[in-house]
């Protein structure tokens, strides 16, 4: 039973659903065994399958529709999907992420104070602990709501408007980097750079370091975009 590595298990889980897939004979539009039977097989929770559905959703290799079931589906360039495509595109995204966040962090240096620093702390800490027990899902909810306290921190309110106004864009590219578990950390890593510049209030290393952390998210999507 994959239970039994309960950090890795929505991991686990992953890799043992793309063997299914792989070597089952699954083609696209082909229905995967219920979310059910899929937990019984693996071994794992629910609350496992449904992270590493969401995971191997992200990734494009599947589609999950509410009442119908888990479909296969054949991968979108690049390795992902992303699904406000029409609207924006996941570079563009990435790109306006990189102007305004890099600069946000920049002037979160100056302004935060005791209490908010203590809780990009814990949000920190919390994200560590999300990650390695491989709940992605929860990993870049924290990941927006760093994202988001420091854009709140700048004071700049059209900029604060123009993320939370498209929150759902802003939030799917902050699940991308999360479709390969292997690099995972890395976002946990750059979050500690970043908030490590912050308690120096050093500006420029904080804008260095955000702007750092937005290029390699992207990066390990396979997304690249010119500043």
């Amino acid at each position: 039973m994959l239970d039994t590595l309960p950090r890795a298990v929505p991991e686990l889980a992953l890799q043992a659903i793309r063997k299914l897939i792989d070597e089952g004979g699954y083609q696209p539009g082909d229905a995967l065994p219920s979310q059910r039977d899929l937990a019984d097989r693996l071994g794992v929770s629910r609350a496992s399958l449904r992270e590493a559905l969401s995971s191997l959703s992200a990734m494009g290799l599947i589609s999950v529709q509410a009442g119908k079931g888990v479909f296969v589906q054949s991968p979108a360039p690049g390795g992902f999907a992303w699904p406000y495509a029409e609207q924006v595109s996941a570079a563009d995204t990435f790109q306006m992420r990189y102007a305004l966040e890099g600069f946000a962090a920049g002037q979160a240096a100056l302004a935060l104070t005791a209490d908010p620093l203590d809780r990009l702390r814990a949000n920190v800490e919390a994200m560590r602990l999300e990650l390695r027990a491989g709940r992605f899902e929860a990993a870049a909810r924290l990941d927006f709501e760093f994202h988001q306290a420091l854009l709140l921190a700048c004071g700049n309110q059209a900029m604060l408007q123009v993320i939370t106004s498209s929150r759902e864009i802003f939030l799917e590219s902050q699940k991308l980097p999360f479709i390969r578990p292997e690099r995972a950390m890395e976002t946990w890593q750059e979050h500690r750079t970043i908030l490590k510049a912050l308690e120096r209030r050093a500006q420029a290393a904080a804008q260095r370091a955000m702007q750092a952390h937005i290029r390699n998210a992207a990066s390990r999507t396979g997304v690249v975009f010119t500043v």
